[in-house]
């Protein structure tokens, strides 16, 4: 059975001689660099633990301290109207003071667990977006992150004490940091070395927040990456994703081993192909797909050849040439398709998604009209369609252009 992340409540002890709750969750491997998440001001709810859970698979040693404990401690809220009222008023009552003296008690624990190994970092929501700028300010933290922080343009002349790297999300359309408030935070913290400012245009507060009312995905896939890359440059931890790629795409086209690909990937991926919407997302279902309709599904001469791969700080990137005889049923990129025996070469770009060391998602691109023209199904004759060229020219630059522009020779001279 493949290791997975583990979670407990633990104590912490205060620097006034009390002790708070904290959620703690641990990555798979047993240890990793640490990192402290700051509540929104909800308190450790769902979306604060679930979020602890999504770091710990992403290799940290993740530690969520109950900051409300002064006031009442175990609240766990929702963003809904019911709750609404009395996460302000929490807000209202806490002491900015002591909640940094908490943060910084938490780290000390942190740094004390005995997963803990490397450096420690802060990461916050709403109010703790502002708490992880503050704890950037304040304590012996390598790396801060902050999202949609709240009241941080009242705090900027904390940033003489910045040290260790500080990224900051921000909203365009915040109603709790509004435009000016916002311009205050770019012009006194744009250019510092160390940190990075990003503002989200037309996102409001909590736009990442799954779930709610202003989340949205795309924005918030964008900060994560952010976010991780400044996490990982500061604190690691490193991973080798060009040999967990190739292993996977091992076991999925040389051994055809379908449990052993699966391995390779998170309790619960994705998988999309693009043009043609196949795959699976879910243990159950994309086992379902590569083990009936992908592994065993390929011809016999499939080939992979890679031209480029790019590294990011939580993704590759693979330009390369899918190459095979069309002898069986390719359900997965020609779904219906009886064989034609034609051979295909076409570009196909890979963007696989890790978490830590296992895989998450692959969203795969190609062009399908180049597919059809291979195998004889569409006629390229006056359509903005080729078939094997696209390979051969990706191959060879040399090769001509603009030969589907029928008004390319009128621009000849001018």
């Amino acid at each position: 059975m493949t290791p997975s992340i583990t979670t407990r409540d633990v104590t912490v002890a205060s620097h006034d001689g009390k002790s708070f709750g904290a959620y703690l969750a641990v990555p798979a491997s047993g240890h990793g660099p640490g990192l402290v998440l700051c509540q929104e001001i909800f308190g450790v709810n769902g979306f604060m633990r679930r979020a602890a859970q999504l770091l710990a698979e992403e290799g940290y040693v993740v530690l969520v301290p109950d900051l409300f404990w002064r006031q009442q401690p175990g609240i766990q809220l929702t963003d809904g109207p019911a709750d609404m009222p009395r996460a302000f008023e929490l807000y209202k009552g806490f002491d900015v003071e002591l909640g940094l003296r908490d943060i910084a008690s938490a780290i000390a624990a942190l740094r004390e667990l005995p997963e803990h190994c490397g450096g420690v970092g802060v990461l916050g929501y709403c109010l703790g977006g502002k708490l992880a700028y503050l704890a950037a300010c304040r304590t012996e933290v390598d790396v801060a992150v902050g999202y949609y922080g709240v009241g941080i343009e009242d705090s900027l002349d904390e940033a003489a004490g910045l040290r260790g790297r500080l990224v900051l999300h921000i909203a365009e359309q915040d109603g709790f940091c509004p435009p000016a408030a916002r311009q205050r935070i770019l012009e006194a913290l744009g250019g510092k070395p160390g940190v990075e400012l990003y503002v989200y245009p037309g996102m409001d507060h909590a736009f990442a927040r799954t779930g709610g009312d202003h989340y949205d995905k795309p924005s918030a896939m964008m900060a994560h990456q952010r976010s991780m890359a400044a996490l990982q440059r500061a604190i690691g931890p490193e991973f080798d994703y060009s040999y967990l790629w190739d292993k996977h795409c091992e076991y999925e086209f040389g051994t055809r081993d379908v449990a052993a690909t699966m391995a390779t990937m998170v309790a619960e991926p994705y998988v999309n192909h693009i043009p043609t919407m196949t795959g699976g997302v879910g243990h159950k279902e994309l086992s379902r797909f590569y083990q009936h309709h992908f592994v065993n599904s390929n011809p016999p001469d499939t080939r992979l050849v890679p031209l480029s791969r790019t590294v990011g700080a939580t993704q590759i990137v693979d330009e390369l040439l899918f190459c095979f005889t069309h002898t069986t049923e390719i359900d997965w990129m020609l779904p219906g398709v009886p064989p034609t025996g034609k051979y295909v070469e076409i570009p196909l770009v890979a963007i696989v998604k890790f978490r830590g060391d296992k895989l998450y998602h692959e969203h795969i691109y190609w062009d399908q009209a180049s597919v059809l023209v291979q195998v004889g199904l569409l006629d390229p004759k006056g359509l903005p369609a080729a078939g094997r060229e696209t390979a051969a020219k990706l191959l060879d630059e040399t090769l001509p252009s603009n030969t589907l522009m029928a008004r390319w020779k009128d621009s000849e001279g001018k």
